[in-house]
């Protein structure tokens, strides 16, 4: 038999739920966002420049690492906007600890993938910055600065989405632990 202290327990108040619910939606609506501000920066990006004298183009799909990077933003905002959908349905119903564990393992999933497309671009965008004078790479971005610039702000713009996804981890997380208890 439930007493009213075994339900306050497990149901929180609903200013908690409402302020839970906001900070869903402002996050994922920012993860959204963030991601694809960076799919839409390095997709745009090219320049063309004249080195030693012959016309050489930078494109981001001459690179798989920035190709990563602009479809794990694709696919990432995705998710973000489907998970936005699947928390306007879910504050309908009464809270379940398995909801906040599924978004949990949505939110690490992305997480992830775009730890490891920023991971890709960083290490590629480092090479193209500063060369590699052991393999006898050059760097580029003195001839492409246009270029660089754009993809170290679309790897900025991911690395925000990623930072919010990890936050969105632990917050889904905490939520699945106090309400699996």
């Amino acid at each position: 038999m439930d007493t009213n202290f075994d339900k306050s327990i497990h149901s929180p108040p609903l200013k908690t739920q409402k302020l839970s619910f906001a900070t869903q939606v402002f996050l994922r609506v920012l993860a959204s966002a963030a991601t694809v501000a960076a799919a839409w920066v390095v997709f745009t990006t090219s320049q063309t420049a004249v080195v030693y004298g012959i016309q050489v183009d930078a494109r981001y799909s001459y690179s798989s690492a920035f190709k990563f990077l602009a479809y794990a933003n694709v696919v990432a905002s995705a998710f973000s906007l489907l998970s936005l959908f699947l928390v306007f349905v879910l504050a309908r119903t009464p809270l379940h600890s398995t909801h906040f564990f599924h978004f949990f393992l949505h939110d690490l999933s992305m997480a992830v993938l775009l730890m490891a497309a920023c991971s890709a671009t960083t290490a590629i965008g480092y090479v193209g910055k500063y060369g590699n004078s052991h393999t006898g790479w050059m760097p580029i971005c003195d001839q492409f600065g246009r270029f660089c610039n754009r993809v170290i702000i679309s790897a900025l713009l991911s690395y925000l989405g990623c930072a919010v996804y990890l936050i969105l981890t632990i917050i889904s997380a905490k939520k699945s632990q106090q309400l699996g208890a």
